[in-house]
């Protein structure tokens, strides 16, 4: 009974989730109660009252139960570390510890709502070079798929041997005429398959490691987690947290493995007494000489969290400019395709036409 009891829990745990604007906002509202003096279980009870989402209704219940009980929020998040993650808790952790809740619960909102207009930033960035390709391959699926065979009795009847360019072109048309299903279903099993191959941690790490050297790419990645890293471990610098365990902390919310990797090594480092900026200027592949001078500066002056976050906001004003400039970087690649593509169309559709007219004229 009680494994089947935990189990059940482990399942409404897994499948529950909650957005990051839902984060922000349960962090803010609970930072302006607190400074307001409200108790905490009454601030519970009120964000549970005013929250629309039922996956944030269960938790904030969840947290209600266990405080009234006598538990420290943090304690009660720790069942909910895959949804709000370590920084979340542990800020928390370290703000209740020291009286300094509803300062630190404001570090937090802010973290995670830059943190938020950052991913917005990098998906809207991403969103015009994916309408372009879509619409290109859709409109040149349709008429392979559904003009081109309504000509194909034209060509059947002209006495000359096709081009090369239209020959492929019938038989790409017949594939996909006669086999469209199982192709769309072979297009699905594939993407399923390299999905569930990016899953094992060996492959994703190199997976990874190839994106951060990707020509246009690698930069944005590497500004985004540079970004992320340097404010992570000014945030938690900030509130408080050890250095050791605030690299420890920044490492589990990068989202790319090669980074994950280099602060768990760094943080190993900390703990026989190396500099954060030592380590940084020996990995120059991965952090950029500006980031270790800048923290060794920092280290040195006593002035660490302010460096890291003034480190975040070079990296995300890169972030803003590379993707700003996005469109027009990618825009002569896109036209390039776009061009090869539906040239390609034309041409197999327009040189037989043509040869049968030339050969008619003479």
């Amino acid at each position: 009974m009680y494994m089947g009891s935990g189990l059940k829990n482990y399942f409404k745990i897994f499948f529950t989730r909650v957005s990051l604007q839902e984060q922000v906002n349960f962090a803010r509202h609970l930072a302006i109660m607190a400074r307001a003096g409200l108790p905490l279980l009454d601030s519970l009870n009120m964000l549970k009252k005013q929250s629309k989402s039922k996956s944030l209704k269960k938790i904030l219940t969840s947290l209600a139960d266990e405080v009234s009980n006598g538990q420290f929020l943090s304690d009660s998040l720790e069942k909910f570390r895959g949804i709000f993650g370590s920084l979340f808790i542990d800020i928390i952790r370290v703000g209740e510890t020291s009286g300094i809740l509803a300062e630190n619960l404001n570090y937090l909102a802010d973290e995670l709502k830059k943190k938020q207009e950052l991913r917005r930033k990098v998906i809207g960035a991403m969103i015009y070079p994916a309408v372009v390709m879509a619409a290109t391959f859709g409109i040149t699926g349709l008429l392979t798929v559904f003009m081109f065979p309504k000509i194909l009795p034209v060509f059947a009847s002209f006495n000359v041997e096709l081009p090369l360019s239209t020959r492929i072109l019938i038989k790409i048309s017949n594939i996909a005429t006669n086999y469209g299903g199982w192709l769309i279903l072979g297009i699905f099993l594939f993407f399923l398959a390299l999905w569930l191959i990016l899953k094992i941690p060996a492959v994703r790490f190199y997976y990874h490691r190839l994106v951060l050297y990707l020509p246009v790419f690698g930069k944005l990645v590497k500004a985004v987690n540079l970004s992320n890293f340097c404010r992570t471990l000014g945030l938690t610098l900030k509130s408080g947290i050890q250095a050791v365990q605030a690299i420890n902390i920044t490492s589990s919310t990068l989202s790319n493995l090669v980074y994950q990797k280099e602060l768990k090594a760094m943080g190993e480092d900390l703990t026989r007494g190396e500099a954060i900026s030592k380590y940084l200027d020996s990995r120059p592949g991965i952090f950029p000489p500006m980031v270790g001078q800048m923290i060794s500066v920092g280290e040195n002056t006593g002035n660490l969290s302010e460096t890291c976050l003034y480190l975040a906001e070079f990296y995300e004003g890169e972030v803003n400019e590379f993707t700003k400039n996005l469109s027009n970087i990618l825009e002569p690649m896109l036209m390039v395709i776009m061009g090869i593509i539906v040239g390609f169309v034309a041409i197999s559709i327009i040189t037989p036409i043509y040869e049968v007219t030339s050969s008619v004229n003479r």
